[in-house]
């Protein structure tokens, strides 16, 4: 990807059809051909295998695409799809090649968050219906883009904060909302995972089986190092956002989500966050520590 459609991707995606993929349907059913859902995997790595252990099993569900910068993974991710699928999928480094499938019918987005709107945007422009893990969005620009991408293209755009399908959880936020237990006056989102130093990597040449400016894709252009590839880049701004949009995501939505109910705010009048990288020193930029107030008002 060219240094300008890194600084320009999302405005112009969006905007116009300018990065459109040629030759794709616009709009397409959910189901394919023989009433199975054919679905390319994108990011194949720790959430991307999760994909394959929930999707394969379900009847109708035919993985048909691995999408993953790095190579090195398909071996393994092919072998294990094939035997829980029963498919042989085709491993691509370039998610576009899939898109480009006539009867592709669904994108699951699993990468790393710097991609998933464009991703989600360029499954939408395809004619495919999008199932994006959290966040949907590396920043709320990108958010509100693939919006209206989902809009615009009339697809299905779902966003995987899993909790939201949980009965139990759904049950406690109701619980909560009901009065039963007096006045919800301050709702608490706690995320803690052992998150220890990453230490430094030095710069080199990335592997040989690893496309790596298609991994950075819509981010700047910058030299490889081992701390990105394959989870580490959490903790770098150009590619992930810290804990709170990892983890936090999770406990920040259920917590939004109980006020919602009790008050029926969909938002919050004003946030507050702050923080920092406590602890130890490494290459890792994004807070270890961090408290953000949502303020909903009386």
């Amino acid at each position: 990807m060219t240094q300008q459609s890194r600084r320009k991707f999302i405005k112009t995606t969006a905007a116009a059809s300018t990065f459109m993929i040629a030759g794709t349907k616009v709009t397409g059913p959910v189901f394919g051909a023989n009433d199975r859902v054919r679905i390319c995997i994108a990011g194949i790595h720790g959430r991307g295998r999760a994909h394959m252990q929930n999707f394969g099993p379900m009847d109708g569900v035919e993985i048909a695409y691995l999408a993953d910068p790095d190579s090195r993974l398909f071996d393994d991710r092919s072998k294990m799809v094939e035997d829980i699928n029963g498919h042989k999928p085709k491993c691509v480094q370039d998610v576009r090649k899939a898109l480009e499938d006539k009867d592709l019918d669904v994108l699951t987005i699993a990468a790393p968050n710097h991609w998933h709107s464009l991703l989600g945007i360029w499954g939408c422009q395809a004619g495919k219906d999008v199932y994006v893990e959290k966040p949907c969005s590396h920043n709320l620009y990108e958010g509100r883009k693939l919006v209206e991408a989902a809009r615009r293209y009339d697809r299905v755009v779902q966003h995987g904060t899993q909790r939201r399908s949980s009965n139990e959880w759904d049950q406690m936020v109701q619980a909560a909302a009901s009065g039963k237990y007096g006045k919800l006056t301050v709702s608490y989102g706690y995320a803690s995972k052992p998150r220890g130093s990453i230490g430094f990597a030095e710069y080199k040449e990335p592997p040989k089986e690893l496309d790596f400016d298609m991994w950075l894709g819509p981010a700047e252009k910058q030299a490889y190092h081992e701390n990105l590839v394959h989870y580490n880049w959490h903790w770098f701004w150009d590619f992930g956002n810290g804990e709170i949009g990892n983890q936090g995501v999770h406990q920040m939505d259920v917590a939004r989500w109980a006020v919602t109910a009790a008050t029926g705010k969909v938002g919050p009048e004003s946030v507050i966050s702050m923080g920092g990288r406590y602890g130890y020193k490494d290459q890792g930029q994004t807070p270890n520590t961090q408290l953000t107030v949502y303020d909903f008002g009386d």
